[in-house]
């Protein structure tokens, strides 16, 4: 009996162990888009595409929203992980691996390198045929912050810290250059009053900013606001989550961070709700027609090799350039070979990826096609990029020899 409840503590110590790794947010959110992939290519597939598509409607006297759950998911909760991602790229850079020129200037130049390459080979491979199919030129220019994190964590202490803080401050420049593209790139039929409200809502929130108020209540009432109005303006929603982020104090007057306070505690609701929701509602696809011809179609072709190739040419070669005319340096502990691996890791671009996809195609055939590239691309950037950093990376024991 003693044994057995001691076998159940030492389970649950090594689940909430697990649960805390850097590992688990990648961990779960593969589970959920395998659940996807299985629900959408079993006998519950109709009972999937129900859930997803199931009309959901919100009224308040006289506004009304109506969406299904897919794009409630998409436009609302992806809301909230862009808030968590402003959090994140607002502390980096005033007090991160961002905020000087000497830390950001080679995760920055490789980032663009990163964005670069992908783009430039999907629009390759693109190019003279569907003119519409060039509209998906950023999809593989992304990367998954939680996914390639959790690859690497899987490597475990044989990995350099270095080459984790360099993964990190690289994967929130790849965001930031992502939310850029969204606000310029996919954005059609702009409404002067609902924009107007919302630059309105931006300096109300700015000025709560230079009050010094550290409450983060008004800062939430009116990122809602702002959602809403960003939603009725053309603009992706998703970047009022960005705009409210950035006014969130990184210190109040009595030491204490707001911003950190914020960051912290959204932390575990988007690694564990929303990202899996997202992963879950996106990743479904259905299998069971798909050929080699259909993977070789020029939308899954571009995507993929953009991910598995465009990423290690545009890092690698941005990095390269970067360190060969004296504008930034390696990190101590990491050197070429590490950061190849690291490269590879950059070709995870799935939630990223997805999420641009669905921005950039509204037919269901494409966007098949689009979760089909990602699904390949990523699957082969991770295993490959893990592969690497197995070997490439020492154990901790082998890196310093002992002295004579």
């Amino acid at each position: 009996m003693n044994r057995a409840i001691k076998g159940t503590k030492n389970a649950i110590e090594g689940t909430k162990t697990v649960l805390r790794a850097d590992a688990a947010p990648g961990i779960v959110l593969m589970f959920a888009a395998v659940a996807a992939l299985i629900a959408s290519n079993s006998p519950f597939f109709a009972a999937y595409y129900d859930f997803i598509y199931a009309p959901v409607v919100v009224k308040i006297d006289a506004l009304e929203i109506a969406k299904p759950a897919l794009l409630w998911i998409n436009d609302g909760l992806m809301a909230i992980f862009f808030f968590h991602v402003g959090l994140e790229i607002k502390r980096e850079m005033l007090a991160g691996e961002l905020s000087s020129f000497d830390k950001a200037a080679l995760p920055a130049l490789a980032a663009l390198g990163g964005m670069a390459g992908p783009a430039l080979i999907y629009v390759a491979i693109n190019w003279g045929g569907d003119p519409a199919a060039l509209d998906g030129w950023a999809i593989p220019a992304a990367t998954d912050i939680a996914f390639a994190l959790g690859v690497l964590a899987l490597v475990g202490t044989r990995a350099p810290v270095a080459l984790k803080t360099l993964l990190l401050a690289l994967a929130i420049i790849d965001d930031l250059g992502a939310i850029v593209i969204i606000a310029f790139f996919y954005t059609a039929g702009l409404s002067t009053p609902a924009l107007l409200l919302t630059g309105l809502a931006l300096i109300l929130a700015f000025g709560l900013n230079r009050l010094g108020v550290k409450n983060l209540a008004p800062y939430v009432i009116i990122g809602v606001f702002m959602w809403v109005c960003v939603l009725k303006s053309g603009v992706h929603a998703t970047l009022a989550g960005v705009l409210i982020a950035l006014c969130v104090p990184l210190t109040a007057d009595d030491g204490s961070s707001p911003l950190k306070r914020a960051e912290h505690g959204l932390a575990p609701w988007v690694s564990y709700l929303v990202l899996p929701l997202f992963a879950f509602g996106n990743a479904g696809v259905a299998l069971g027609g798909l050929s080699l011809g259909a993977v070789a179609a020029p939308v899954p072709l571009g995507i993929a090799l953009g991910l598995i190739l465009g990423k290690q040419i545009g890092v690698m070669g941005a990095a390269y350039a970067a360190v060969r005319f004296g504008l930034a340096s390696l990190p101590q502990g990491v050197n070429w070979r590490q950061l190849y691996g690291l490269s590879c890791l950059a070709g995870i671009g799935f939630t990223m990826s997805l999420f641009i996809g669905s921005l950039a195609f509204s037919d269901a055939d494409t966007m098949d096609e689009v979760k089909v590239g990602v699904l390949i691309g990523s699957l082969v950037s991770g295993l490959l990029g893990y592969a690497l950093l197995r070997v490439f990376c020492p154990r901790p024991e082998r890196r310093t020899a002992p002295a004579a």
